[in-house]
């Protein structure tokens, strides 16, 4: 970024307000963790030279932050393209529109360093595709503390409960629900297959990958059984009205992180989430594992 820093700096009027740009910042293109890492690290250098800049982002990703199509052109004097390929009719269009800013790009892949994508930069930094190859930005961006990872097992099925299913209203609400917790989530299936990558092929494999989250939010029996046999606490919600084979499996293992379909909404899943992430739930679901080890 020193590069950058000194390009920004040298301009004959002085500084100018920077629009900070990359995929992350168009509606038809995508945010990744190493976008957003890398950009961390480009706003952390401007942000410690002093420099003024905004920030565009993606109205699908951020709703309430600025927006490319808001950033009014005659507001800025430089614009920098923040990670990702220089390729397509979207960076094309931001040559147009910015086209009387000094525009730079930083921690990008070049696949054609004679497409107008590349030669409209003005300064191009790139990690890969011209020169040496440089440590993307990402690798050495700022984080924060990291957040659980949670295994989240639901079933859609189970025909067999009739009209006593809420399985769509129950998995509807905990999708929702988790998405709006900070956490790393994991879809998993307890069902096996030796045939397809993306499947389990023994419980071993299973257990495994239960072993290595800190939270189980299931509607299934086995996403309830096996998480505890895996050390993990569980939160379950059985699908069924009136309860079914969750609460019965729930009461037999004696684990108190469990609701119904009747009464599962978010203060009580709120209640549930912060204690199994506790220290108490922890050793709860720790004391649960002992108990099911095999005999023998």
């Amino acid at each position: 970024m020193d590069d950058v820093i000194a390009t920004l700096r040298d301009h004959p009027d002085g500084p100018q307000r920077l629009l900070v740009t990359g995929w992350f910042s168009f509606e038809d293109g995508e945010v990744t963790a190493g976008d957003v890492l890398a950009l961390r690290a480009a706003e952390a250098a401007l942000t410690r030279a002093g420099l003024a800049y905004d920030t565009a982002w993606s109205a699908g990703f951020r709703p309430d932050a600025l927006h490319l199509e808001a950033a009014r052109p005659q507001e800025y004097g430089h614009l920098l393209f923040v990670c990702g390929p220089l390729h397509g009719e979207q960076i094309r269009a931001l040559h147009r529109r910015y086209a009387h800013c000094r525009r730079l790009a930083v921690d990008v892949s070049v696949v054609d360093p004679g497409a107008p994508e590349v030669t409209g930069f003005h300064l191009v930094l790139a990690r890969d595709g011209a020169g040496s190859p440089r440590a993307d930005l990402s690798a050495r961006a700022a984080v924060g503390p990291l957040p659980p990872v949670v295994g989240v097992v639901l079933t859609e099925g189970q025909g067999e409960y009739g009209a006593a299913r809420r399985h769509e209203s129950v998995g509807a609400l905990l999708r929702d629900w988790v998405a709006r917790r900070d956490c790393a989530r994991v879809p998993a299936e307890t069902r096996l297959d030796s045939r397809d990558w993306r499947l389990c092929a023994t419980p071993e494999q299973f257990l495994a990958l239960a072993g290595g989250w800190d939270l189980v939010l299931t509607t299934r029996l086995h996403g309830l059984v096996l998480g505890l046999r895996a050390g993990v606490p569980v939160l379950a919600v059985d699908p069924v009205a009136g309860g079914a084979k969750v609460s019965a499996q729930a009461r037999a293992l004696r684990w108190p992180a469990t609701l119904s379909a009747d009464t599962a909404g978010e203060p009580l899943l709120d209640r549930w989430w912060t204690w199994c992430l506790s220290p108490a739930g922890r050793a709860a679901a720790r004391r649960r594992a002992r108990a099911m080890r095999p005999r023998g």
